[in-house]
């Protein structure tokens, strides 16, 4: 059953405007590449709780899950595939080259998700 989470529904928008400043400005090794892609774990596992009765852990895994789906399209070229090569949006939003790096990324991103959690003031 689908239902409306504001406080995950905001921090779900909140993370979304903060990857849009990095995508869109920001040019370097680590916070575009690496915090890019954990924050982009945290959007999704945001998003999954402010739209879904899933607990803590089911819901972490699954926005990991997410990103390794991404990242795995990334190693099967999915963009040559679907003829999106050019496509700047699908470039930015899928991602165009694999990297080992990255997935370490996603997990950092839902642990985080499971540890703010836990930590959380109730």
């Amino acid at each position: 059953m689908i239902r409306l989470h504001r406080g995950y529904a905001l921090a779900a928008l909140a993370l979304f405007a903060i990857e849009v400043v990095i995508a869109l400005y920001v040019r370097d090794r680590f916070v575009r590449p690496y915090l890019g892609d954990t924050l982009a774990v945290l959007l999704v596992y945001c998003g999954l709780r402010a739209v879904t009765r899933l607990e803590v852990v089911p819901a972490a895994l699954a926005a990991f899950g997410v990103a390794a789906l991404v990242e795995l399209g990334q190693l099967i070229g999915i963009l040559d595939l679907l003829g999106w090569r050019d496509n700047a949006l699908a470039r930015t939003v899928l991602g165009t080259g694999f990297d080992w790096k990255d997935v370490l990324a996603y997990a950092a991103g839902a642990c985080i998700a499971v540890l703010a959690e836990r930590f959380k003031p109730r």
